[in-house]
């Protein structure tokens, strides 16, 4: 279990030791959002590998939304995959998969309230980890408030990408975003680097579904 350990330490950079947990999970998590970008369904296999090494990083820096987070990553990777090679009837792409769309008005207000309501449960679950488990997670949780939003939003964020929503990719750039702070304050400072490149990958990829999402328009005109 030596490769999991944050402290097996692959190479130091500017004084910054880089563990090879945190840089396989680095070069995967990327990979996969890369491959998301272009609706590539290689995105989620890859995704499942980084999802294993991202839960052992987080736990070992207190992270436990991050870490708990992992857990439904590894499912949603799976029904993606599936979701995304298997389209309904009239569904399907010029590639013979999922094509992507726009959210409704009551799935946006849906996005919204539970957005709102599930980080404030979820910080007070992680604020309360260490008096309730304290053999298991015997230090106290860190930024709890921001690690929560990430992991709630991170949530919605995947559900609606399994399903193709543009949508998920503007809830991805907040989340990147927030992560690039929480992730250097924590000292795991590649994934840090690896969020803010994934802010511009997540950028681009909105645009680049909603190009393909026009394209349906132009073929069927």
């Amino acid at each position: 279990m030596g490769f999991f350990r944050i402290d097996n330490i692959a190479f130091t950079v500017l004084g910054y030791a880089v563990s090879y947990l945190e840089l396989f999970g680095l070069i995967t998590g990327t990979i996969a959002v890369i491959l998301s970008a272009y609706a590539n369904l290689w995105s989620w296999i890859i995704g499942i590998v980084n999802v294993i090494l991202s839960f052992f990083l987080f736990y070992q820096v207190q992270l436990y939304p991050d870490m708990f987070l992992q857990v439904f990553f590894f499912v949603t990777n799976i029904l993606g995959w599936w979701r995304w090679a298997n389209p309904g009837e009239g569904e399907a792409d010029l590639h013979r998969e999922l094509k992507v769309s726009w959210m409704d008005r009551r799935q946006l207000i849906v996005t919204v309230s539970v957005g709102l309501l599930g980080t404030i449960a979820m910080t007070l679950f992680a604020k309360n980890l260490n008096a309730w488990l304290p053999t298991i997670f015997s230090k106290p949780s860190a930024s709890p408030f921001l690690d929560s939003f990430i992991t709630v939003m991170s949530i919605l964020a995947t559900l609606y990408m399994v399903q193709k929503k543009i949508e998920c990719w503007i809830i991805w750039v907040l989340i990147d975003v927030v992560a690039t702070y929480v992730y250097y304050i924590r000292d795991i400072k590649f994934y840090s680097i690896q969020y803010f490149v994934l802010t511009i990958i997540a950028a681009f990829a909105v645009w680049n579904w909603m190009k393909e999402y026009r394209g349906y328009r132009n073929i069927t005109a």
